[in-house]
Order: structure tokens, then sequence, then C-alpha cells
């Protein structure tokens, strides 16, 4: 009979740290829908330009105008999470985002296709509640896995993206309504209705964070919650312990006392880790690549079609070392995989550099047959045997000869006939960056976010910190296309290597190893500088990591 209870309250046990994961898993859907809405708009670059007519920086303001809508989400995301809870506040990020896809399908104009991804990216800030949420309710030891899951989730959407957009260009028949070569960027932005409006009826399923019911005073409701994932006297405890936690924090609730906390001396080591993480994460090209994938690989001269493939291969790389990452992190650790990841960024932008800088363009009579017919190429006859060192050069030639409607539609195709390189040194180089990317700063971020920011700021720190790394990300996007057109592709590579490198001298002393330790005793070390030990086995079992009472 003993060993039969045991079995039973082991089983019990496993349900309960089930509903975590389900949980954690329901709101990290959201991921998903992020990958989805930050990659599809990739496919999209050449027929909206050619739709709409757009310059070089209209297309950086069609691109980047979520990052402009996250950077304004941002800036109340914290206060709505407390003011309204982390369930409600994500269920109305799930409804910005199904707006969003479907007014940007509609979309008539430059201007209402700008303000409809502007209005998904309100819902950017899924991001960071996401991370909030789930530190909420992830036990300790398998927070950085959960965390992380979100960013497993962004890269499945990417590739779930890049395969939508391969598919649909494939098929592109002026007898089609939905892919003909004026409507199919309308159906690769539709795409994202079915997974947006997926996420909102399952966030309808999952319960309100305990932390924030035990902040509204609703003990009864928080207990009911606590009750789903931990057994009743481990409930009871995390119980008392979040409402002493609140008690010893109520005078640091307002935002004004959160912020005034933040930026005061004894934060200054988690202020400044925060920010040049999130600065980092945003200006070392991740967005250049993702939302333009296509564009990017036209540069090494691959058609369009086999643009849109080798997409495909960022897809697949994110996805193969985020695993990697969900899957080191609790074992390596946060700083080495961190470290690591940062150097492979820096040499990896540096061999796109060195390909890119060994380019050169040739219009000779071998470059005219293949262009024959694809484009006009009376205007390319008069710079017969001309050769171009660099992509800016040759691209400034094709602007006097070519419209600029034209080029929209066929610079990739000029460039792939004219270009002399070595495709595989700077494919290695992009594929090398993602897979560095998505070990290192891309999940270990939002982990390091959900860990080091002690309950006092928490609330305010994680938005605001995230509002960072979507301003550096809006400038990446918003100046790669003028980029490549004035500083060309080696330059803004190189530019990449080196924001990584400096992000890379300034972590490498300020970054404590978090693993296996409780959020209040990662405060204890970077607020009060008392670096004790902390053994795997001290840590207890807590899915409620960051309620138990500070030190």
């Amino acid at each position: 009979m003993t060993s039969e209870n045991n079995l039973l309250r082991g089983t019990k046990m496993d349900i309960k740290t089930w509903n975590a994961y389900k949980y954690a898993l329901i709101v990290a859907i959201g991921g998903f829908v992020f990958g989805l809405d930050a990659a599809i708009i990739s496919g999209t670059v050449r027929f909206i330009a050619s739709e709409f007519s757009l310059t070089d920086l209209q297309i950086g303001t069609v691109v980047g105008a979520p990052s402009l809508g996250a950077i304004l989400a941002l800036l109340v995301a914290g206060k709505t999470a407390d003011a309204l809870g982390r369930k409600k506040t994500l269920i109305i990020i799930a409804g910005l985002y199904v707006v969003s896809a479907l007014l940007s399908a509609l979309a008539t104009s430059f201007m209402m296709l700008t303000m409809a991804r502007f209005i998904g990216g309100l819902a950017f800030s899924s991001l960071s509640l996401a991370s909030m949420y789930i530190g909420e309710i992830a036990p300790a030891k398998q927070r950085g896995k959960l965390v992380s899951a979100n960013q497993f989730n962004i890269v499945i959407g990417l590739l779930a993206a890049y395969f939508i957009n391969y598919y649909l260009v494939l098929h592109v028949s002026e007898n089609s309504l939905l892919f003909a070569p004026d409507t199919v960027w309308r159906t690769m932005l539709a795409s994202e209705l079915i997974p947006a409006v997926l996420w909102v009826i399952l966030l309808c399923r999952v319960p309100e964070s305990p932390r924030w019911l035990m902040m509204k005073n609703k003990q009864e409701q928080a207990k009911e919650v606590l009750l789903k994932l931990l057994p009743e006297q481990r409930a009871e405890e995390v119980q008392a312990e979040i409402e002493q936690n609140l008690k010893e924090h109520q005078d640091t609730s307002s935002i004004n006392e959160q912020l005034k906390l933040l930026f005061s001396s004894p934060m200054k080591t988690i202020f400044a880790i925060g920010f040049i993480m999130a600065v980092v994460q945003g200006i070392t090209g991740m967005n250049a690549i993702l939302f333009y994938a296509p564009t990017v690989f036209e540069q090494i001269g691959f058609g369009l079609n086999a643009s849109f493939q080798q997409a495909i291969y960022i897809g697949i790389t994110s996805v193969v070392f985020t695993v990697l990452a969900v899957f080191f992190i609790d074992k390596v650790g946060r700083k080495p995989l961190l470290i690591f990841g940062l150097l492979a960024v820096v040499l990896s932008h540096a061999t796109c550099w060195y390909g890119f800088s060994n380019a050169s363009y040739s219009i000779n009579q071998q470059t005219i047959d293949k262009l024959e017919e694809v484009i006009d190429t009376t205007p390319l006859k008069a710079q017969l045997n001309s050769q171009y060192a660099d992509d800016v050069s040759f691209k400034e030639m094709l602007a006097t000869n070519y419209d600029a409607d034209t080029l929209r539609l066929s610079e990739g195709h000029i460039i792939e006939a004219a270009i002399s390189v070595n495709p595989i040194v700077i494919l290695v180089g992009i594929l090398a960056f993602i897979a560095a990317f998505h070990i290192s700063i891309g999940p270990i971020m939002w982990v390091l976010f959900s860990e080091i920011f002690p309950n006092s700021v928490r609330s305010v720190a994680i938005p605001l910190f995230a509002l960072v790394t979507s301003v550096a990300s809006y400038l990446i996007q918003q100046f790669f296309p003028w980029q490549l057109a004035n500083l060309g592709a080696a330059n803004t590579f190189l530019m990449y290597s080196v924001f990584g490198l400096i992000g890379l001298l300034l972590l490498w002393p300020l970054l404590p190893e978090t693993k296996n330790k409780t959020i209040e005793e990662i405060e204890d070390t970077l607020v009060n500088k008392r670096n004790q030990p902390t053994t795997s086995a001290e840590v207890s079992d807590n899915p409620v990591g960051s309620n138990a009472p500070s030190a």
C-alpha cells in the first residue's frame, strides 16, 4: 500500500509539473507568431516595393514599423501587465496580431501597410511578458529551458515563414487569385491569421500568474493556481513566501519607485548587464538577416527563387541551434554559451566582410546574354567590358541606367549575372552567425532577463530593456536597405562584427553565472556582492522561483 501511495504521489507530482510546462508552452506560442510575423515580411519586400513604388527608406519603414510599435507598447507593457494581469494582457496582444495580419493583407497603400505592421509591433511586447509569466511559474531548475522555449518557438515561426514564402514564390501565376505577382504578398501576410487566432483561444486556458493574484489580494485564487503547480503543503509555503516578499517590496510597487531603484547605485551591475545585452542583441544584425533574408542572399548572386530557398537554411539553422541552446543552457551555463556565441558572432560577420570585400562585378557579353530574357539589356551594352570593385559603385551604375521600379524587380537577376564571388564563404558566414546568435545572445538574453532582475524592479526592468533592444533592432531594420545601397554589404557586415566585439569585451567581466540559482541568490550576488558559492543541491525546485523572500 505504501508503495502504491508513493506511486500516486509521484504521478500527482508529474501532473503538476506538466501543468507548469503546459502553461509555459501555451504562452510561448506567442514566440511562434512573432517569428512568423517577423520573417514573413522578408518575402514581401520585392513585391510591396513594386506595388507601392517604395524607396529604400520607405522599405525600411514598412519593415521597421513593427519595432516602432514594440517600442511604444513596451513603454506601458509592464504597467498594463500589473494592472490587468499577465493573462489578460497576453490575450490582448494575441488579438493585436490578428488585427495586424488582417489589415496587412488588405492594405491598399504604403501608409495603410505601415500602420497595419505598426499594430502588429504593439504585440511584440509578448516576448518580454512571456518571459515574465514563465519566470513566475517555472521551476527554478527548468526555468532556463522554459523561458528558452519562447525563443525556440520564435525560430520555428521563422522557419515556417521561410517555407511559406518559398512555396508561394514557386507557385506565382498570373492566373491565380492568391498567387498572382500583385497579390502573393497579401497571401504571405494573411498566413499569420491561423496561428494568431489559435493563440487567442489557447490563452484562455492558462491561469493567471499566482504572484499577480497575490499582488491584487486574491489569495484564494492564487492558492488555486499554486495547487495546479505544487503539492498542497508546498503550495501553502510558496503562498506565504509570496506574501512576505510583497510586503518587503510594497514600498517599491509604483513605476517611479521601481525606476529609482533600478537606476540606483546598488543596481548598477544589473543595469549595465541588462543594457549591454539589450543593445548587443539588437545591433549585431540579426534583424537585417531575419527581415531581409532573400535580399541578403541576392547580394551573393543567388537568383530570386534560390534566394528564397537559401532563406530556408536560415530557418533550419535557427531551429537546430536553438534546440542546442535549450539543451545546454542548464548544463553548460548561461555565461559560457553567451561568451562563446558572441565570439562566433564576431568571427562570422568578419567572414562575410571578407567574402564581400573580395567580390567584383563585370558587364561582359556573357552577363548580357544571361539577362536577355529578364531585362532590357540595351543600357548595359553601353557598359560592356566594365568592371566594378564593389557593390556600391555597381549599383550606382545601375541606378543611372534603369528606373527604380525596374531595379526593384530585376536587381537580383543583374547581380546574379554580373558578380564574381566565393558564395560558400559568405553563406558559411551568414549561417554561422545565425547559429551563434541562436545558441547565445538570442535565447540567453531573455533567460537572464527572467533571472537577474529582483522582484522589486522586475515589472519595470524587463519591459524597459526589451524596449532598449527594440530600439536597437528598429535602427537595424530601418536602415539596412540604405546601408546596402550606400555603405555596401562588406562594410555593413564589418560594422556588425565590431558591434559584437564591443559587446563581448563589455559583458565578459560583468556577467555572473546564474545556472541553478534562485532569483534571490542571483540578486544577492549582483546587488549585495556576496559571492558565496551555491550548489545545485541547495536550490529548491520552486515553480514560482521569483517569489521566494529576498535575502
